[in-house]
């Protein structure tokens, strides 16, 4: 496995519609366990294909379903691989929380999204599966969703701010003025 480099803000990619894997062989696999590698070092929770320069249609995310508040050294993560996602479902009950995003480092934006998800894609090996998630697991596949589609947390937050305290106090303020 490898790291790969992360795409920061400001490289067009990242606003670019990705194209679907059509290939599901041993590199697409490498680029799969390169992510997982890449997320869990960038201490991130997802990261989807136009973030390591590929527009293909593929995230993966950790799932944090059962994980530790603290990480122990010599943790198992338990990734899940999306590939060709497609969002069948999703709440009508929403909520705003605070995201950070990996090719955004030191910002965060409040974005509202929906509670839960339902979401179909294939695995590693072309198979397709369903997955309903909801909390930080729910967000984070709609978080890279949105990747694949050009959609950065600039577009979809409401407040964004550089996490220091200042941008903190700044998104507090503009948040009790709506």
């Amino acid at each position: 496995m490898a790291i790969r480099n992360i795409v920061k803000e400001g490289d067009p990619i990242l606003n670019k519609v990705c194209r679907p894997v059509t290939r599901f062989d041993d590199r697409l696999a490498t680029l799969l366990d390169d992510m997982h590698e890449t997320m869990i070092r960038a201490d991130g929770v997802g990261l989807a294909g136009p973030q390591v320069g590929m527009l293909r249609r593929l995230f993966v995310v950790w799932d944090t379903t059962d994980a530790p508040e603290e990480i122990p050294e010599g943790y198992e993560y338990k990734f899940i691989d999306f590939v060709n996602p497609e969002i069948l479902e999703v709440s009508e009950e929403e909520e705003t929380h605070y995201e950070g995003c990996l090719s955004f480092p030191g910002h965060n934006g409040a974005v509202t999204r929906p509670v839960a998800v339902r979401v179909r894609a294939q695995d590693r090996n072309g198979e397709w599966f369903e997955l309903e998630a909801d909390g930080l697991l729910g967000r984070c596949i709609q978080h890279e969703n949105d990747h694949l589609d050009g959609i950065t947390i600039m577009q979809s937050s409401e407040y964004f701010y550089e996490d220091t305290e200042e941008g903190r106090e700044e998104a507090r303020k503009a948040k009790e003025q709506h």
